[in-house]
């Protein structure tokens, strides 16, 4: 797992180059403190920060090719790394090296984008052609690793962070106050767009090549989804191949030069990766888990059961206010882009906790939308008779709602309705999002300054969820929700909360559940063997009905939450009331002062429950208070 950045040479360079890259490849030291090296042509400049997990001694980047004709960076793991090489021997290839980084140098050598959908792993690289002066940029299907770019003076600049970007000479892009239209609503910016404008993050499955003629972009995979997907067997069947499929997948990502560890939430999904990795590992693995005082938070006694149950050894530790309070400011101060998700801080403790064993652990992401784990998918299906109810009626309930005392409890009920009844009347697809996302429509609206407001009366902050759908083809139905939520929530929100949380103490993050083969198996699935009624998961649960204990089988989905309603009203008080000051909220040019301080006091005083909404507004002010001019 590393850190790339690099820039082309084409029409402008800066006055020093080597000083230019060498600032952008540092702001990227925590992703790859293990060694740094560089590129140079007259066209282009690579840069990389290596963290060491296969072929330790050989595979320093950036690496050329034997004719050197080819040179590339690159950020991620190729798990089927061996067999390719196979292949590629078969075919008179030579290697100097036992990495993956060369087995991909050469497979893109010999095949060019062909080689792509045959990569079973996360990447975001960078191969620079030196005959041809063409600069290939390409990301995962699955968007697990990032990667962002910027026409700056016609010269392409890339890296694997924002904050490397903006180390290049005189590049000092503005706020992008569509992006933070969007940030409201979802509380993530989905690609292509990012915080600032005229930067862009590379989508899951795409390619970007530049060269003197010009860019170019391209799809090289897409999720493999169509309308009333009939599988390719019984129930039972597709159960035995979910789990012999994830077994592979574990088996594969298991792959490494270093030791590999569990993140254990105590939930299915984790709990079925360690239960699957504990007998392929061939020695007892470490496992993971962040619990809390607070006992509907608190999944520790669940984890430590999977953990007595596989045989790890595992670590814990339980989050206090107290914690938390003092590692935000530079929790916020290593997040390059805004992101609303309050169990972006859990994770930070999480990866921090585990860092401190091993350098690469597995973990559970993906299998809820995989599998149909959310409750949202469940609300979907009831919300669609709900919507047939006359506009009077729901404004009743929700004004019934409003006299509700305010519960702070992980599944309050007052809060779990309120969710739901702000995307009544809305299409599904966005209602879908909003449920998962942060502000409702009105609080959006209300939270932008009048001048913002004003310059985006025609700017839809669901274009994305519009793009989305149209390129998918669906028709509509739970497929195409499925879809949406692995596009825009999974990818854009959970896969950067991982990215980052992690990487700020230079730990990879392995998922089995986004190997290629087991999504594609999935999402051929019919939906009847995800979910039916009030049952969630079905056809994982049978799956692993022989390796996990019938109290983890049988355990509704509960999320890695933080007491954050509570927390705000008495620790994270100050941290609050701090960043919601005036002059702060002002200086973002985008956010209304007097609409911020009155939900913050609203939250604050025991008047409304706001915590998914003020959460989202604060996490974006403590980015801004680090990336602000």
């Amino acid at each position: 797992m590393c850190g790339i950045a690099g820039f082309t040479t084409n029409r402008h360079h800066p006055a020093k180059p080597e000083a230019a890259l060498s600032a952008m490849t540092n702001a990227l030291l925590h992703r790859g403190p293990d060694a740094e090296g560089a590129y140079a042509d007259p066209a282009v400049r690579l840069g990389h920060r290596r963290l060491s997990i296969l072929d330790l001694a050989g595979g320093a980047q950036p690496m050329s090719s034997a004719d050197g004709r080819w040179h590339i960076v690159f950020n991620g793991e190729i798990y089927n790394y061996i067999e390719l090489r196979r292949d590629l021997e078969a075919r008179g290839t030579t290697f100097r090296t036992q990495s993956d980084t060369e087995v991909l140098l050469q497979a893109w050598a010999e095949d060019g984008a062909d080689c792509l959908p045959r990569l079973n792993g996360m990447f975001a690289f960078a191969i620079w052609d030196s005959r041809e002066k063409r600069l290939v940029l390409a990301r995962d299907p699955l968007g697990i690793k990032p990667l962002y770019y910027a026409n700056h003076r016609g010269e392409l600049l890339f890296a694997s962070e924002l904050r490397s970007l903006l180390r290049y000479p005189d590049f000092r892009p503005g706020l992008d106050p569509s992006s933070v239209n969007k940030y409201l609503a979802f509380g993530y910016i989905p690609a292509p767009s990012t915080a600032y404008a005229g930067v862009r993050k590379l989508e899951p499955g795409q390619m970007v090549t530049w060269s003197p003629a010009g860019r170019r972009t391209e799809y090289f995979w897409d999720l493999p989804i169509e309308d009333n997907p009939v599988g390719a067997g019984t129930f039972d069947e597709s159960a035995k191949t979910t789990r012999d499929l994830l077994r592979e997948a574990v088996r594969y990502q298991l792959r490494s030069d270093v030791e590999v560890g569990i993140l254990l939430s105590g939930g299915i999904d984790s709990s079925a990766v360690a239960a699957l990795a504990a007998p392929l590992a061939g020695r007892k693995l470490h496992s993971f888990s962040i619990g809390f005082q607070e006992a509907s938070y608190n999944e520790l006694p669940f984890a430590e059961e999977v953990a007595r149950k596989v045989g790890t050894q595992h670590h814990h530790q339980t989050l206090t206010a107290g914690d938390v309070v003092g590692a935000l400011p530079k929790i916020y101060q290593g997040l390059d882009e805004p992101l609303g998700d309050a169990s972006l801080v859990p994770s930070w403790f999480l990866a921090r906790l585990a860092a401190g064993r091993v350098k690469t652990v597995l973990g559970g992401d993906g299998g809820d939308e995989l599998f149909a784990g959310y409750p949202s998918f469940q609300a979907h299906l009831l919300v669609e008779r709900l919507s047939f109810l006359p506009i009077g009626i729901r404004d009743a309930i929700n004004h019934i709602l409003q006299r509700l005392p305010v519960s702070h409890n992980y599944k309050s009920v007052p809060f779990i309705l309120a969710q739901l009844l702000k995307g009544l009347g809305l299409p599904p697809e966005i209602r879908f999002l909003l449920w998962m996302g942060a502000c409702g429509n009105t609080e959006r609206n209300d939270l932008l300054s009048p001048d913002v407001r004003n310059e985006l009366q025609r700017h839809n902050p669901f274009e994305d969820v519009t793009r989305l759908v149209r390129r998918s083809g669906l028709s509509g139905g739970l497929e195409r929700i499925f879809y949406l939520c692995t596009k825009l929530y999974l990818q854009e929100c959970v896969l950067m909360k991982v990215d980052r949380a992690s990487m700020a103490h230079s730990l990879e993050v392995r998922v089995p559940f986004l190997d290629p083969d087991l999504v594609t198996h999935a999402f051929g699935l019919r939906t009847d063997y995800k979910m039916r009624g009030r049952q969630t998961k079905l056809i994982l649960r049978e799956a692993l009905k022989n390796d996990l204990p019938e109290s983890i089988l049988r355990r509704k989905k509960a999320g890695f939450a933080m007491p954050v309603a509570s927390w705000l009203q008495q620790d994270l008080k100050s941290w609050a009331q701090d960043l919601t000051d005036t002059s702060l909220v002002a200086s973002t040019g985008v956010m209304d002062p007097i609409a911020v301080q009155r939900m913050t006091h609203e939250h604050l005083s025991g008047q409304a429950d706001h915590r998914r909404s003020l959460w989202a507004v604060l996490a974006f002010l403590a980015w801004w208070r680090e990336a602000k001019p």
